[in-house]
């Protein structure tokens, strides 16, 4: 996530863009945020997916060949951060800084709900809406994370949803286990990022207030939220010191914060099962859920990737679920998108890797009875390896059959 999500999480991360020419430079200024690969102007002209584009997907790591650009600039950074965050830890026993541990980690979870239940299920993925109350608290929280605007996380989550393992995903697995943790905000991303960026609809991020104030507000904001605040509150709060209140609560924060988040990208795209999908790269992960507040159970994500829990409830430890939910019970959240039963095992019959739980057989070599797909079910499926990918609910090359068997919770007219 992707975290999101995932997703891009580093403000630094901008500088390694290229240009829509390609070209290996984008200048910035400290009055402007350097997060708008795609301006309003581009965005409102996108173009159509061909079918020769998403049927190329296999070989379009082979298409031409592509030298990667280091920026030094984002390397020094991370050691930098990475040298801090040591330190940090350090202090956390050497000086025996609990309260500072504690109120960082609260920081961590407040900044993991943000990202998780805002910047990926709300924006990215639209798997609910959300009244103004809540998307200014989300908003608020993310800032928080520090892990880029929300426009340009979801931006790139929604390209790594569309185009994943290709030259086109911005943290492609495919480009090994470093790359997709954190080398990816290292390099200057592939020309394909920028080209089939294009090709996303991001209508609904540059229509939102919210959404608008904090790309408006991102340079000034975001620091402030992140090391000014963290720091500042514990010596304020009990008299902790200040530089040592930094460096724990701010720069140790942060950098956990990161490497959470960075695990949906490369953990979950490695390490796991496939029960719903065992074409594509993501996993099932027990350990990134728990790490990333319920993000890890990456296979069922990217089936279905509008599905407000982003993995089946009662099975798996899901820490956003529960909080949307009560924001449900209170009226903030709404038009909550899940999937059907009838989805989820037309799915894992047609294209899982039969590690799905209901699927193992008993004792006896039989499946058990709930587990039976009607025969005329069964005919309808399509056996071929899936040859469109899914970013979210308002994805234009979602099937009128999926559609259908979405579930909506909370649906108001509004």
């Amino acid at each position: 996530m992707a975290p999101n999500v995932v997703g891009s999480t580093f403000i630094l991360a901008e500088t390694a863009l290229t240009d829509t020419n390609n070209n290996n430079k984008i200048t910035t200024s400290p009055s402007t945020p350097s997060n708008d690969l795609l301006t309003p102007s581009v965005n409102s002209k996108r173009c159509e997916l061909s079918s020769d584009e998403i049927s190329t997907r296999d070989k379009d790591h082979l298409k031409k060949p592509y030298k990667v650009e280091i920026v030094w600039r984002n390397v020094i950074a991370f050691i930098i951060l990475h040298t801090g965050a040591f330190y940090g830890l350090y202090l956390v026993f050497a000086e025996l800084a609990i309260l500072e541990f504690l109120f960082g980690y609260s920081l961590i979870f407040i900044g993991g709900i943000g990202i998780t239940g805002g910047a990926h299920r709300l924006w990215a993925h639209r798997s609910y809406k959300a009244k103004l109350p809540l998307r200014i608290m989300l908003m608020v929280f993310d800032t928080l994370a520090f892990q880029d605007s929300i426009y340009v996380w979801a931006r790139d989550h929604r390209v790594h949803h569309k185009f994943t393992d290709t030259n086109a995903d911005p943290y492609s697995s495919r480009r090994g286990f470093f790359f997709s943790h954190m080398g990816w905000l290292m390099c200057r991303k592939h020309p394909d990022v920028v080209e089939k960026g294009k090709l996303i609809d991001l209508s609904d991020l540059e229509a939102d207030p919210v959404i608008r104030f904090q790309r408006k507000y991102f340079v000034m904001l975001m620091p402030l939220f992140c090391f000014v605040l963290p720091a500042i509150i514990p010596y304020l709060a009990w008299g902790a010191p200040l530089m040592r209140s930094f460096f724990i609560c701010s720069v140790l924060r942060y950098t956990i914060s990161l490497h959470g988040t960075w695990t949906v990208n490369s953990i979950a795209h490695m390490y796991g099962t496939k029960p719903y999908d065992k074409n594509i790269s993501p996993v099932e992960s027990k350990l990134v859920s728990i790490v990333a507040l319920g993000e890890g159970w990456h296979n069922y994500h990217h089936i279905f990737p509008w599905d407000y829990k982003a993995a089946e409830l009662g099975r798996y430890p899901n820490v956003t679920v529960h909080i949307l939910n009560l924001f449900a019970k209170i009226g903030q959240a709404y038009d909550m998108k899940t999937v059907s039963r009838e989805m989820i095992l037309r799915r894992t019959k047609r294209t899982g890797d039969g590690s799905y739980p209901f699927l193992v057989k008993d004792l006896n070599n039989n499946e058990p009875e709930m587990t039976e797909v009607p025969a005329d079910m069964l005919s309808r499926l399509d056996h071929e390896k899936e040859k469109v990918f899914i970013w979210g609910w308002d994805d234009k090359d979602i099937s009128e059959d999926d559609r259908n068997l979405v579930h909506i919770l909370d649906k108001k007219d509004m």
